[in-house]
């Protein structure tokens, strides 16, 4: 491929993911001719759809965290700002050992802003609110200081077991599937060790971050936030009416305006770099351009990029979880009441339950509640998590026993019987090591095969893996990164 006429140069994008498609709308905007490669079939990555019971349905990411703009301005570029809605009130629960709780209002990963809040005080019990509460005595340089510190680690030191146990592992895990003494705090949650230090408190930190970008929410469409009346937890995130996969929808068809070659079913399996520019073999083809974006996840992009980058040869980060979702659609008019809000994440020490997370669709989105009908109701469960010294524990695997698996958790869960006779429809969906594992040191490994890349001139890496977990990670970080490569 060559460029057109008018034209600032060729850029590739290898990945067709949001962080890919995304990129190709960057260039484009700065006038190169773009071509995205993308392997599978289908575009959007992790923010997918499927059809369940007639119902078109988010397969991957269902929301978006509203503690910066920037999947609203993205979404209002796209035309999709007057879709931008907020979950219905309610909050998410927690399910402990010793039974459900709501979780806290204000927390980042389940650290509480305020252990003395009722919610966490019943949740804690009062000898685990002190010992949270000493935090606010502790220097700030517990757990701030340079050396990489697990989310576990920062959170046993500053506010002790109970708090780790009880709210930070049952959100993590449901998150990032993942136990939180093997996560890189710096990755999971970035900023908030350089907040602890400003604010002399790992809550103070916590509550500084919880406060939206501006003083208002995106999910409010503007409306400026009460800090008198705080939000319930889990609902520092925003969706589309719809379904998030609309704003895959939105930007494949900004694309096509925008003359942008989509190729799908086009698995790039190598890259060298030319004295003409980067090339590329995929699908029996061979494409060349002055510029290239690696938008695939963490393994995948080392091992395309270590022959012509020799820095990073050999430092693939680890891929993520196996995550298995299972959605099922029932009727069951005894769910109207909604008894654990918009959903439930489950501390890994509960017995019985193999869930990690149970969201209550209709009970968390007004427009697929009415779009459901009167009793109809939309659950999704996750399965799947990494635990220990980076094992994936055994668990249901087959279609059959995630099923049979989501009866009994759901059941168990929602304390409403769900039998098979009560499903309309359901669906099983796996992304297997999709999502990015942000394991102690990660960040450092990251960043540091992203410097050797932007040392090799003309490529950028993007994806969740350097960026972080969540759409609202990824959409800032390739944005910034798209900025650098075009020098916009």
């Amino acid at each position: 491929m060559g460029s057109s006429p008018g034209k600032a140069g060729t850029a590739l994008v290898v990945g067709g993911g949001i962080s890919g498609l995304l990129s190709a709308r960057e260039l484009a905007a700065a006038g190169h001719d773009v071509t995205v490669l993308e392997a599978g079939d289908s575009w959007g990555g992790c923010v997918g759809s499927h059809t369940v019971a007639g119902l078109t349905l988010d397969s991957g990411a269902e929301s978006f965290a509203t503690r910066s703009d920037a999947v609203a301005r993205l979404s209002a570029e796209l035309g999709l700002g007057g879709r931008i809605v907020a979950p219905r009130p309610g909050g998410a629960w927690v399910q402990l050992p010793d039974g459900p709780r709501e979780l806290p209002k204000t927390g980042v990963l389940g650290i509480p802003a305020n252990p003395w809040d009722p919610e966490v005080r019943r949740t804690l019990g009062t000898l685990g609110s002190l010992r949270a509460s000493l935090d606010r005595l502790l220097p700030a340089s517990v757990g701030a200081g340079a050396g990489v510190t697990s989310v576990a680690a920062l959170v046993r030191a500053r506010m002790g077991a109970r708090v780790l146990e009880r709210l930070v592992s049952p959100v993590v895990g449901g998150v990032h599937s993942a136990d939180p003494g093997l996560l890189d705090v710096d990755m999971v949650a970035p900023g908030l060790r350089a907040g602890l230090r400003k604010h002399g408190s790992l809550a103070a930190a916590v509550a500084a971050q919880r406060r939206p970008a501006g003083g208002a929410d995106p999910a409010n469409r503007g409306q400026a936030v009460n800090p008198g009346q705080p939000a319930k937890a889990g609902s520092a995130v925003a969706g589309l009416e719809g379904g998030m996969h609309t704003l895959v929808d939105a930007l494949v068809a900004d694309l096509r305006r925008r003359g942008v070659a989509l190729l799908a079913g086009a698995a790039a399996t190598a890259v060298s770099r030319t004295p003409e520019g980067w090339r590329i073999d995929a699908a029996g083809a061979t494409f060349t351009s002055d510029l290239l974006v690696m938008a695939v996840d963490g393994p995948a992009a080392v091992g395309l990029l270590e022959s012509a980058v020799p820095a990073i040869a050999g430092k693939q980060p680890a891929s993520g979880p196996d995550v298995k979702l299972v959605t099922l659609v029932l009727d069951k008019p005894a769910l109207d009441r909604r008894p654990r809000g918009t959903g439930i994440l489950v501390a890994p020490q509960t017995p019985g339950i193999e869930a990690k997370a149970l969201t209550h669709a209709t009970g968390k989105w007004d427009w697929l509640a009415a779009a459901a009908g009167p009793g109809r109701h939309v659950v999704r469960l996750s399965y799947g998590r990494v635990d220990g010294a980076s094992a994936q524990p055994g668990g249901p695997d087959s279609d059959d026993e995630l099923f049979a698996a989501a009866l009994r958790d759901a059941s168990a869960l929602l304390s409403v019987p769900i039998t098979a006779d009560d499903i309309r429809d359901w669906d099983v969906v796996r992304w297997r090591g999709s999502l990015p594992f942000a394991a102690v040191g990660h960040r450092a490994r990251a960043a540091a095969i992203r410097q050797a890349c932007t040392a090799a001139g003309g490529l950028a890496v993007v994806g969740g893996w350097v960026a972080g977990n969540g759409l609202a990670a990824v959409v800032a970080d390739t944005r910034e990164q798209i900025g650098q490569l075009t020098g916009a």
